[in-house]
């Protein structure tokens, strides 16, 4: 049995239930992407288009701890600065042969940004990069660790 084909004026689309026709499913992922840009929040005029990856900060006695994920990222794609920890760098779209059909990888020039305490010794920060988690380790200076005081009985 065929379904019968809708006709809209100015439109064609599929049999019902059989997915899109390519005018349709082009109209929504142009819409997807523009949504996705925009929901990326707000950008500064230098990076309007970076984005931030996902990254956990932590405190700990002795230091701040970033973990941000980068998965095949290189080494030397990502630059930081002190003070404010921020980490830049680029994910280069690779070249690939045969016709793209999807495609969720983020690419282009990505930008996380931590302000940091002024309490932290900014010339002993430690960086490393393992299976994709770059991790950060901004040691606090002696003044900002916390001092255990012990309370006696009088």
């Amino acid at each position: 049995m065929t379904l019968p084909v809708r006709r809209r004026p100015g439109r064609l689309l599929e049999r019902p239930g059989f997915g899109w026709g390519e005018p349709i499913a082009a109209e929504f992922e142009d819409l997807f992407e523009r949504m996705s840009r925009l929901l990326e929040g707000p950008a500064t005029a230098p990076t309007a288009l970076a984005w931030s990856p996902a990254a956990d900060m932590r405190e700990t006695d002795d230091a701040y701890v970033i973990e941000a994920e980068l998965p095949g990222i290189k080494r030397d794609d990502i630059e930081m600065s002190e003070r404010e920890l921020r980490i830049t760098g680029e994910y280069k779209e690779r070249e690939r042969e045969g016709v793209l059909r999807r495609s969720t990888r983020r690419t282009g020039w990505f930008e996380y940004q931590a302000p940091l305490p002024a309490d932290v010794k900014a010339d002993e920060v430690n960086a490393s990069l393992h299976e994709g988690v770059l991790t950060v380790t901004v040691p606090k200076a002696q003044a900002a660790k916390p001092r255990h005081i012990e309370i006696t009985e009088s």
